[in-house]
């Protein structure tokens, strides 16, 4: 992928995924600018492009409000004379179960990755809108918004709502030629240290140097964050002119489409439906093949299960 001439921003991007994916884009070519709240994180990573012979600036800037997003629209500006490419992947977690989480934990991780993700993609919009030749918004989804997961109601709500505005703005957008993708990437990172059946394997590879093992890549989807950067190259290179409006999932071996809500099953009732004909029907009729909810637990060689 040869991405010279193009501009990008990545939010997020002191460490872990978002460091990947402005590395990724820099090596292809682009120009990047790199957002995070940690200013000597973001310094570093840009100073690392540089001298790789890439070409980057630092953003210290927290993702949320409007006036954040229009300083990294500017500086790409500024910096490299145009936009082309988004990337919103700010995020932070404070999972609790529903009980226990507070106004505070639940506003906190709607206003970076929701509100983040809605204030950047709008001013990256005016700028790609202004220049004329199009752009691509990439923004970043979840496992857990399109599952659920326990413990995760504002990050698994505000991911689900980053998918569903990824469709309403292909819509949008498309006569702008700017696509918009949802990406849902699966890599291991400090959060998935968090998860008992991940972490000593991760563990063991980043002290021993050795690659995860086969069943890990494949069967969980799971590698390192540079397996799935290559996702953002392919999204913000020309070859993905024709996709939008989707969400792309990518973890180590394992690329997936996933799939768009729709109606499973439908039945009708001549002059409406009851409460007591729904319950007659329900588990013959539209209800008999209902859907699995949350993510499901990782599935390891060798070791027992619940159901075992």
């Amino acid at each position: 992928m040869d991405l010279s001439g193009k501009v990008a921003v990545v939010t997020g991007a002191g460490r872990g995924l978002g460091r990947a994916y402005a590395e990724a884009l820099a090596a292809a070519g682009a120009a990047v600018i790199v957002n995070d709240l940690d200013g000597d994180s973001a310094a570093g990573v840009a100073d690392g492009i540089i001298a790789a012979g890439g070409r980057a600036a630092a953003v210290v800037a927290p993702v949320g409000p409007t006036e954040a997003a229009e300083r990294l629209v500017a500086a790409a500006v500024k910096e490299f004379g145009r936009l082309d490419v988004m990337v919103t992947n700010a995020g932070i977690l404070r999972d609790r179960v529903l009980w226990k989480m507070s106004d505070e934990d639940f506003d906190a991780v709607i206003d970076v990755h929701l509100r983040g993700t809605f204030t950047c993609a709008r001013a990256a919009a005016v700028r790609m809108r202004e220049q004329g030749t199009g752009g691509r918004l990439i923004l970043v989804a979840s496992p857990a918004g399109q599952r659920g997961n326990f413990g995760q109601t504002n990050y698994a709500a505000a991911k689900a709502g980053i998918v569903a505005m990824a469709r309403t703005w292909a819509t949008e957008l498309a006569r702008a030629n700017i696509t918009v993708n949802a990406i849902v990437p699966v890599a291991a990172t400090e959060m998935t240290k968090t998860i008992p059946a991940f972490a000593p394997i991760i563990e063991e590879s980043e002290r021993t140097g050795r690659p995860f093992p086969e069943w890990l890549r494949r069967d969980e989807g799971l590698g390192t964050v540079e397996d799935v950067a290559s996702l953002v190259v392919f999204l913000a290179s020309d070859a993905s002119a024709e996709v939008t409006g989707q969400a792309i999932g990518l973890g180590g071996d394992r690329l997936a489409l996933w799939s768009h809500p729709g109606e499973k099953a439908v039945a009708y009732a001549d002059g409406g439906w009851t409460a007591d004909a729904i319950a007659a029907s329900w588990r013959t009729g539209v209800g008999a093949d209902p859907e699995t909810y949350g993510v499901p637990a990782p599935k390891v060689p060798g070791q027992k299960t619940a159901e075992s």
